[in-house]
């Protein structure tokens, strides 16, 4: 569960990661994704049988909690947005800036998601 406190609002409780949960989690604050979200996922448990590991699994299950735990978060997600739209700025420098800002986004996500 999440500190709202350390964050402002928050549109929904950080989930667990777990499938069920990070589905239903999804289906509260971006429900336009589930359909990739599902297909995603049948990819992943396609490569972890014919891998014969997890990782795939591990991997689709991080990426998917760092992804809602952008679009549960307001703040996140406005940096998110902006930064994606100016990637391919004519001005190098801003198109330079927006990647940073991506990065940065996306690593503190990741760290909430795996703190």
């Amino acid at each position: 569960m999440s500190t709202q406190a350390e964050h402002g609002h928050e549109l929904a409780p950080r989930p667990e990661q777990t499938p069920d949960a990070l589905r239903a989690a999804l289906a509260a604050v971006a429900p336009g994704r589930l359909p990739e979200m599902q297909r995603t996922k049948d990819e992943a448990f396609a490569k972890a049988v014919e891998w014969q590991s997890l990782s795939p699994v591990r991997s689709w299950v991080l990426a998917w909690a760092r992804d809602i735990e952008i679009a549960r978060r307001p703040d996140l997600a406005t940096r998110y947005v902006h930064a994606k739209a100016d990637l391919e700025h004519e001005d190098p420098a801003v198109a330079h800036k927006a990647l940073r800002e991506l990065s940065t986004v996306l690593d503190e996500a990741m760290e909430a998601v795996r703190a």
